[in-house]
């Protein structure tokens, strides 16, 4: 999975992360009141001189909303009452609050910011790996190798802008409030080098360490397993504290993302990521494996 590429940061949710769950929350409760007027996403788009295509970025909390439009909306949508209004209103104002990692948009891609402000927000987090160690259990050395090998034309300000934001996303492993990670590392994702030999062995002894953190799980699954569940590739399905938000299934691709959120859709993810965790060694043989890859290094 491509999430270690671009590099990133992170807050808690009650920070700037926070305004991609508050703009998510927001473009839902349109969804819902849109749908319930009966009104198309054409004819919505029409009233506030936009595109349906646009309206539906909105309702998926993939842009930023103008109170304008939010007005223009609710009146469309027959919201009357004024403290419901000013609440949707109020929540558009704090949606709208730019995520710390949008300075960084000359080496982020906007459709990577999204998970960025996902990631920060949730409160669990299941990931599955297969090309390299995941972005948020990188050390610097080897965050350098994967930007290098992977923007061979990157001028050196541009990667070591690159690793900061990684390391810098790496920071909510040890916030107070944190989300729970349960990470599941392809064997293959241990054995493929990035940089010299002290880079891999670094890299193992930072997965020795941070696997010993409370609120994280890193298991390895093994070359020794065969065919397993995980077979389609790397994913990550995010789970969130408020109930309205569904568990989000987040899937790179080369130049771009899918963000799955269909019941039926991250209840197959779901599976294969459970079947995973119990087919993997549980976390201490998972160490004792990666114990033994360093020894070989």
């Amino acid at each position: 999975m491509r999430t270690g590429q671009p590099g990133s940061g992170t807050e808690g949710s009650g920070g700037s992360s926070g305004s991609m769950v508050r703009r998510i929350l927001l473009g839902s409760q349109l969804r819902r009141l849109r749908e319930s007027r009966g009104v198309t996403r054409e004819a919505a788009g029409y009233s506030i001189r936009a595109s349906e295509s646009k309206i539906s970025r909105m309702e998926l909390g993939r842009v930023s909303f103008k109170a304008r439009d939010v007005e223009d909306l609710l009146t469309l949508y027959g919201v009357t009452d004024a403290a419901e209004r000013d609440a949707l209103l109020g929540l558009a104002r704090e949606a709208n609050a730019a995520g710390w990692w949008h300075s960084f948009g000359d080496v982020l891609p906007g459709w990577f910011q999204t998970y960025v402000g996902l990631e920060g927000a949730a409160s669990d987090i299941r990931l599955y790996e297969v090309q390299f160690v995941h972005g948020l259990l990188q050390t610097e050395g080897y965050v350098h190798a994967v930007v290098t090998r992977g923007l061979p034309g990157a001028t050196p300000a541009e990667i070591d802008k690159r690793v900061a934001l990684r390391l810098e996303r790496q920071k909510l492993l040890v916030a107070e409030h944190g989300p729970r990670v349960h990470a599941v590392l392809d064997e293959a994702a241990l054995r493929r080098p990035y940089g010299d030999r002290e880079v891999m062995r670094g890299q193992l002894r930072h997965l020795l360490e941070v696997s010993e953190h409370p609120h994280l799980t890193l298991q390895v699954m093994p070359f020794s397993f065969g065919g397993h569940a995980g077979e389609s590739g790397a994913f990550a399905l995010l789970g969130f504290p408020e109930p309205e938000l569904p568990d989000v299934v987040y899937l790179e691709q080369l130049t771009s993302a899918l963000y799955l959120d269909k019941p039926e859709d991250v209840r197959h993810y779901r599976t294969v990521m459970e079947r995973l965790l119990t087919d993997s060694p549980d976390p201490a043989e998972s160490r004792e494996l990666i114990t033994k890859m360093l020894r070989e290094y």
